[in-house]
């Protein structure tokens, strides 16, 4: 693991930020390159599914020109909700490195815990808290200026 990436996903998470969107942001790696990133943008598309995650992972599949994401990497600032961790795995991706812990709304070490179900196909590696320093004060500061 290279915390370069983790740094691109929060890259991304400052931008979605910027614009007003909670700042989650996620890359897929593939072959120690970056092939697809995204920053969440939820208000912008008006879309309840347009997730960091979801966005990285469709680039990444109209990257390789393919649905099965095998061999590549998912670096992404909060722990995925339940809807972006079936989704990791329907793509069959190999890792997921996240930063924050999510205990309200995770959905692989907290919530239902996808890739722990029995129904789930596919469960990728997950190393957790990567900069979850960096990833949760980023998420900490937006909300504060909200309230």
């Amino acid at each position: 693991m290279t915390l370069a990436f983790i740094e691109d996903a929060l890259a991304q998470a400052e931008a979605a930020g910027a614009k007003g969107e909670v700042p989650v942001g996620a890359v897929v790696v593939r072959d120690g390159v970056v092939i697809a990133a995204a920053g969440n943008c939820v208000e912008s598309d008006q879309n309840a599914s347009a997730h960091a995650e979801m966005l990285a992972l469709a680039e990444a599949s109209r990257v390789l020109g393919q649905k099965w994401l095998d061999g590549c990497d998912v670096y992404v600032t909060l722990e995925p909700c339940p809807m972006c961790a079936g989704a990791l795995s329907l793509a069959r991706v190999r890792r997921v490195y996240y930063g924050a812990a999510d205990p309200k709304s995770g959905g692989i070490d907290h919530g239902p815990r996808v890739f722990a179900q029995p129904t789930c196909h596919h469960a990728p590696e997950v190393i957790a808290g990567v900069e979850e320093g960096r990833c949760g004060e980023l998420l900490s500061a937006f909300f504060a200026q909200r309230r």
